[in-house]
């Protein structure tokens, strides 16, 4: 990051004098690029986790585990222990699991399948054609609430925004002259700080609703959870978390950064950046590949919303839960590479299949420090896991609030305190709340609220805090983009970049829950109550 102004007008305030809360950025920034690489690091975490296992495990630290009896990964004697890592056991697992850890990360396969489709669109010219169609003559302020709101939007799309948006947000930033790492930070923000909001029923709905369910049932063996528990909530979220990442994007993020200094950027990143306006070729070639989309987007509703539908559950028909979204990741590919052809054949970029093929090894050969970031970042995230020391840290913090003895609305404060917390280890919005629902659900509601509130109030904490934890599983692909404009961003730039968003996204979204729920009264969503009982 810089102090120097933007050179260029950008919609966003001048630099000026540095306030307290941008020296304490600056701060946060400095202190985390005193951390080694982000390979370095995982690598290093990776070791300490193994020597803390170790240790505790000798120490024989063991918790409750709140899980029902028979719940699965659950132990005979209802106790989480740590496990060392530093036994016999523990090095033959380490040395046997290596490979498992790497091609087993999620995320992995997820981004390197996309970029295959993502790399034709690029190579056709399409990206291009489209960043350029999309933001000239555009209001600067306009273009950063937009990206924000779509990112929030993209979470419907499973891995779309983390692939595809964020990325194409610095080109649209690059290409209005304005920092790229903005943009980027404004879609990151609504992408995964925005997490849980959206004006659609997602695939996490379902799957945190059952979860919620089976966690209430230990109080109420006949309560029921829908997926629908947190929608009215959720949906006015969208327009918060669009507003206040659009603020904190244009009067404390874009200023902070400054500058950009286009000599720190790979070339490759920058070529297609320019303004030029759209020639007639590339105006039909758009139309065309419009058509494209069209006819893509009709494939998928035929997929989905007919009762016979191929990709809906072929035992309960189910559109939500179902093969269409667990694998959205095949639209992904075959949407831009039906797109990106049908733009490249009519603009003659894209003349046969070796075209195609050059595209796709393209963009995965720009994935190189990625791929290496995941491979040390998938032993530190398992070997965590085999250790039990992220679950044995979850239910601390669950009991700490247990054992506060607060009973009033402002229970949900430190609820949602500790759900930001617990998230900066567990990655995974329903690892996490399989983990914690079975002692926070049932303890608030004996003292009278909702499975649905306390759903909601979870959402907040769990989502707020996933754009400044290295523990998310998109955190080192978004590094390793934002590399390409900035070989020099360190891991203490990135968090200082997304920190002003984490902060304000709570604060803004917990005083909203209490707006909602307790000041005016309002459910949820549909049919969700805000007491519960007994």
């Amino acid at each position: 990051m810089t102090d120097t102004p933007p050179a260029t007008p950008n919609g966003a305030p001048p630099t000026g004098k540095r306030n307290l809360f941008t020296r304490f950025l600056d701060g946060v920034e400095w202190l985390g690029n005193c951390l080694p690489h982000p390979v370095t690091l995982f690598f290093l975490l990776a070791v300490g986790i193994v020597l803390l296992s170790g240790l505790f495990g000798a120490m024989g630290l063991a918790v409750e585990d709140p899980r029902p009896e028979g719940a699965s990964g659950r132990a005979d004697d209802g106790m989480i222990r740590a496990v060392s890592l530093m036994t016999a056991d523990g090095l033959r697992r380490i040395f046997t699991g290596l490979v498992d850890n790497f091609t087993s990360f999620a995320p992995l396969g997820v981004v390197l399948v996309a970029m295959l489709g993502v790399g034709v669109a690029e190579r056709s010219g399409l990206l291009s054609a489209a960043v350029r169609g999309i933001v000239l003559g555009a209001s600067p302020k306009v273009v950063t609430f937009a990206i924000v709101f779509a990112g929030v939007l993209s979470n419907t799309a499973s891995e779309m925004g983390y692939v595809v948006l964020i990325p194409l947000a610095g080109a649209v930033y690059y290409s209005l002259g304005r920092h790229p790492l903005a943009g980027m930070a404004a879609a990151f923000a609504g992408v995964s700080g925005g997490y849980s909001a959206n004006l659609l029923i997602g695939t996490v709905d379902p799957l945190l609703a059952g979860i919620t369910e089976e966690a209430a049932r230990l109080i109420d063996p006949t309560y029921a959870v829908t997926a629908t528990a947190s929608y009215f909530f959720m949906f006015i979220s969208v327009f918060l978390v669009t507003i206040i990442g659009g603020l904190v994007s244009i009067y404390i993020v874009e200023p902070k950064l400054g500058a950009y200094d286009k000599t720190k950027a790979d070339p490759e990143i920058l070529k297609g950046g320019s303004m030029d306006a759209l020639t007639p070729l590339e105006k039909k070639g758009l139309k065309v590949a419009g058509l494209a989309v069209l006819g893509v987007l009709a494939v998928m509703a035929l997929t989905l919303v007919p009762d016979w539908g191929l990709l809906r559950d072929p035992e309960t028909g189910d559109r939500i839960r179902s093969p269409f979204f667990s694998g959205f990741v095949t639209w992904i590919l075959l949407f831009f590479l039906v797109v990106g052809f049908a733009y490249g054949r009519t603009v003659g970029t894209v003349k046969n299949d070796r075209d195609v093929i050059d595209g796709m090894a393209s963009a995965v050969s720009t994935l190189g420090l990625y791929v290496v970031i995941v491979f040390f970042a998938a032993q530190f995230v398992a070997f965590f896991g085999w250790s039990n020391l992220g679950a044995i840290t979850a239910v601390n913090g669950a009991t700490f609030l247990k054992e506060s003895g607060l009973t009033g609305p402002a229970v949900f404060i430190g609820f949602i305190l500790i759900c930001c917390f617990v998230n900066l280890m567990i990655g995974s919005a329903s690892a996490q709340w399989a983990m914690t629902a079975p002692i926070f659900v049932p303890m608030l509601m004996l003292i009278g609220y909702s499975p649905e509130v306390i759903q909601t109030a979870y959402r907040i904490g769990d989502s707020t805090t996933n754009i400044i934890t290295p523990m998310m599983s998109y955190f080192g692909l978004i590094l390793a983009w934002a590399t390409r404009y900035n070989k020099d961003i360190g891991i203490g730039t990135m968090i200082a970049m997304m920190l002003p968003y984490s902060i304000f996204f709570t604060i803004a979204w917990t005083v909203l829950f209490f707006l909602w729920v307790f000041g005016l009264g309002l459910p949820v969503g549909p049919g969700s109550p805000t007491y519960y009982g007994g």
